[in-house]
Parts: C-alpha cells; sequence; structure tokens
C-alpha cells in the first residue's frame, strides 16, 4: 500500500532523516518509534506531504505522490492526524467531524460516516455539541482520530496519539486502535511509548538520528538487546 524509499529530509543544512526506507502492506498496524529528535514527526509529516522531501520516492498504491500537496494525498486516500491533536477549538464536536469530511458530497454518505464514528467513539455523540475547546486531552485525542475516520482513509497516519495523556487514557486510546485494526484499517503509528506501540503493531521500524536502525516483528523487537534496553528499561 505505502511504500517509503531512500527519503532523505532537510531542515536547511541540516538532515533531519536520511535514506529511509519502509513500507506499509494492506491492512497492517506498522510503528515507528524512537526517542524524541529521532525524526518520526519529520517522517509522518514528509509522508503526509507537509514536509518536503529532498531525495527518495513515496509510493502509494502504485503511484508516485512525493511531489504531491498535503490535499492531493488525503483525496487519494491518506488521513492524518497530526501531533497535538489541531482541533478547531472554537467549533463543536461535530463540525469538527463535519470539516473531515469535506470532501463527502452526499449528505446522507455524511450522516452515516459520523454515525460509525460515533459507534466507534460513544463519548463524542454525548459531547456533539461541545466546544472542541472544552474536551478532556483523551476525549480531544478520539475527535482527532474520529475526524481522519470520517473521510474512510484507506491509509491512517497517527502522529504520537499518547502524547501528553494519562496512563489510563492511553491505554483507551491503544483499545480503539485495536479495534481499528480488527476492521482492517491500514495504519501508520509513529510514538514514543514503544510498549503500547508493539501491542497493536505488526511490524516496527527504529528510528535513531534520522535513520532506520532495525525492522522488526514485535517478538523479534521484545527479544532485541537494543529494544530492551534503549526503550523497554529491561
Amino acid at each position: 500500500m505505502l511504500v517509503v524509499k531512500e527519503l532523505q529530509v532537510y531542515y536547511g543544512k541540516t538532515r533531519a532523516l536520511s535514506s529511509i526506507s519502509l513500507e506499509v502492506k494492506q491492512g497492517e498496524v506498522v510503528a515507528v518509534v524512537g526517542r524524541n529528535g529521532a525524526g518520526k514527526t519529520t517522517l509522518i509529516k514528509t509522508i503526509m506531504g507537509v514536509v518536503r522531501a529532498s531525495r527518495g520516492r513515496i509510493i502509494f498504491e502504485d503511484r508516485d505522490i512525493t511531489t504531491l500537496p498535503p490535499w492531493d494525498r488525503a483525496k487519494l486516500g491518506l488521513g492524518y492526524i497530526p501531533e497535538g491533536r489541531r482541533l478547531f477549538p472554537y467549533l463543536t464536536v461535530e463540525e469538527n467531524l463535519v470539516l473531515g469530511g469535506y470532501n463527502i458530497n452526499s449528505k446522507q454518505e455524511l450522516r452515516q460516516r459520523l454515525e460509525e464514528v460515533y459507534s466507534l467513539f460513544p463519548r463524542l455523540r454525548e459531547r456533539r455539541k461541545q466546544l472542541a475547546r472544552t474536551l478532556s486531552g483523551g476525549e480531544a485525542q478520539m475527535l482527532a482520530i474520529a475526524r481522519a475516520l470520517v473521510a474512510k482513509p484507506k491509509l491512517l497516519l497517527m502522529d504520537e496519539p499518547s502524547q501528553g495523556l494519562a496512563p489510563v487514557i492511553v491505554d483507551e486510546i491503544f483499545r480503539k486502535i485495536a479495534e481499528l485494526k480488527k476492521t482492517g484499517q491500514s495504519i501508520l503509528l509513529v510514538e514514543q511509548n514503544v510498549k503500547k506501540a508493539l501491542e497493536v503493531a505488526d511490524r516496527i521500524y527504529v528510528l535513531e538520528t534520522g535513520r532506520v536502525v532495525l525492522e522488526a516483528s514485535p517478538e523479534e523487537a521484545l527479544r532485541n538487546p537494543l529494544v530492551r534496553k534503549a526503550y523497554l528499561g529491561r
């Protein structure tokens, strides 16, 4: 579904990503993990088109999208949940969700999509008339995920969904990710919480200073001394 080949990104003269290659197959949850500053967010922004690639190629469903703007990538089926949620704070929950379906022309189809995300996140149905700014951190993250899902993306790009949340809320968010996985939703998950990422991922890539230093299954990663020592404290 997604193939990234030899991707390089520079911020000025500073190289942020160095020859990164990865892939996501249909129905997979692939996690990219690493410490702060490893290049995870730069990677996902580049795949979405928010950051420009200096070298390399991004192939989505056999189409080269390396130079496409973000909105065209969204039309092709890439859904993006940015770091920090990036909600519209003075719009209601439902207005945020409707904006997620901006390219849906049928009111009936939009209503069906809203019902689908309300079924996945019942709390959002309860809060649908509230302003987004009044939500708790966990509710805001659920809204960010739901807003992306309204457009029925073929591939969902998630950037640090656990960031800034209490452990009990992180557990709830990852239960929702596991539910999405069961539906066949393809996901590229960028996450600092390696333990939680390993629970839902089919494969993981470990990034350090803009390079992939390990590609492994969760089982292989759990046995890897680098992962155990650096990320799991074992």
